[in-house]
């Protein structure tokens, strides 16, 4: 009686822990298979916060490349985006970690919004601001062309002006003289008997050129073209010219009669034609020719 009652324990008791068995492994298989579900998800969002993290590092490369004045600003919030996806890219998935990078992801988002507008609003003055320089650029290149065109204006009146003041000379001519003992002087245009040349001519009226001494030089060239005369060089700001002949006269704006002489040399006298040219200073003022024989 004994022995059939423990029997009968035991067979209880061997089906309680079958079953106990079996519940045991359903729920280790659920619970592999939800551990299993669970990590897949959290690396999927991994996955998902390494990919927002990288769109907001070609977003802030963007920016940097096109906003100089806030790149500073740009690339240390670039900075911290590129330390948090560096450390989820190391991380071991897990629910905590995920939700706490989540939140970061959240807050860089947020602060990328504020960063960008401040972007935005800086990109739409410096755009007002170079339309502004541009406008005034062009009204300076206008003006520059008028002050251009008024400066040429002025030139060409200067121009205008200075050869309207410069001295103007009338009946000019040119002759080989003979110098009498008394020292009277008698024209010839005979190259053994002339002494000197002289070169006479009158300074018009002009109320345009300036009045005071004025400093005349002739140059009398013969048929081969050499210099006839006393060979006066004279330093202008052009450079240095020779001259036959100088002489000065003061000049009041009125009617003045002038005669210059040149010396001559008995073997720079030939037959032909002899040019004269009168300057005053560098200034050439008059031109004329005349024949010996």
């Amino acid at each position: 009686m004994t022995e059939q009652k423990s029997s009968n324990a035991l067979k209880i008791l061997t089906a309680v822990l079958a079953v106990a068995l079996v519940a045991l492994g359903i729920y280790t298989v659920k619970f592999y298979n939800e551990e299993k579900e669970n990590k897949e998800l959290l690396q999927k969002e991994k996955a998902v916060i390494e990919s927002e993290l990288n769109d907001l590092i070609v977003k802030y490369d963007e920016a940097i490349a096109e906003n100089q004045g806030l790149d500073s600003e740009l690339v240390a919030a670039r900075e911290r985006i590129v330390v948090l996806r560096d450390s989820v890219q190391d991380m071991e998935a897990n629910l905590a970690l995920v939700s706490r990078y989540r939140r970061e992801v959240s807050s860089l988002k947020a602060e990328k919004e504020q960063l960008f507008r401040v972007v935005d609003s800086l990109s739409n003055q410096n755009q007002r601001l170079i339309t502004e320089i541009d406008s005034t650029n062009n009204i300076l290149l206008e003006r520059t062309r008028v002050s251009d065109s008024l400066k040429s204006q002025t030139q060409a009146m200067a121009t205008k002006i200075d050869r309207a003041a410069q001295l103007k000379v009338s009946g000019l001519r040119g002759e080989g003289v003979i110098e009498r003992n008394s020292g009277r002087l008698v024209e010839n245009d005979r190259t053994r008997r002339v002494d000197k040349i002289r070169t006479c001519f009158t300074i018009t009226p002009n109320s345009l050129a300036e009045a005071g001494d004025k400093e005349l030089y002739v140059q009398v060239y013969n048929p081969n073209n050499n210099l006839v005369g006393d060979q006066i060089a004279v330093q202008h700001e052009g450079g240095v010219m020779v001259y036959s002949a100088a002489t000065k006269v003061f000049y009041e704006n009125e009617d003045l009669d002038v005669c210059i002489l040149a010396n001559t040399l008995e073997e720079n006298l030939i037959e032909g034609e002899y040019k004269v040219y009168v300057y005053n200073g560098p200034e050439l003022i008059g031109a004329t020719s005349f024949s010996l024989r």
